[in-house]
């Protein structure tokens, strides 16, 4: 008598487990099948950083009313990261018309060196936002450890591209990206 509970029980176990495992294999599967880079978006960490005038911002702040935003990492004694923001001036009015784009540059000069910041920026007359990560805060909770290093942020706020380094005629690959961006695409380069 109890061995013929136990085959009741295990075979009403096992008619419970052929209907219950195909959901739960094709759960499993189609959570798999989510786009990759879905996967990898994430949204930029909330950090105290300061603004030329020496007043503390969040990050979480920043926005550009649902159009890209450009967050670059550089520093004064960088002369990648010059060259880079140069080149990105001197086709910015191009950009914010073709997408939207907002550039945020966020030096990466320490507390000792801070105060350097603004006459540079002025004397480059670059047409940015620029803030100073002076304890690194922004720095470290965006992981980055080498400067130039830049993240293109989506309608969303979520990060869909980075880069660390600059060569000349990169900013023209980066206008393909913000376009696509921009365009609500998906990014192919």
């Amino acid at each position: 008598m109890v061995v013929n509970q136990y085959f009741i029980i295990f075979f009403s176990e096992l008619t419970f487990m052929k209907r219950i495992l195909p959901l739960l294999i094709l759960t499993l599967v189609t959570a798999s099948f989510k786009p990759a880079d879905e996967a990898k978006k994430t949204l930029v960490p909330a950090s105290n950083i300061k603004n030329l005038k020496g007043e503390v911002v969040n990050t979480s702040t920043f926005e550009n009313g649902g159009k890209p935003i450009l967050i670059n990492f550089w520093a004064t004694w960088c002369k990648p990261c010059i060259l880079e923001l140069t080149a990105w001036n001197n086709v910015y009015d191009e950009w914010k018309k073709a997408t939207g784009v907002k550039i945020i540059t966020v030096s990466v000069d320490d507390a000792r060196n801070a105060f350097k910041v603004a006459p540079f920026i002025n004397g480059k007359r670059w047409d940015f936002e620029v803030y100073i990560d002076e304890n690194s805060e922004f720095k470290r909770a965006m992981n980055v450890n080498t400067c130039p290093y830049s993240f293109l942020i989506d309608k969303d706020g979520k990060i869909v591209w980075m880069h660390n380094s600059y060569a000349p005629g990169d900013e023209d690959k980066l206008f393909e990206v913000l376009k696509q961006v921009a365009a609500g695409e998906q990014i192919t380069r």
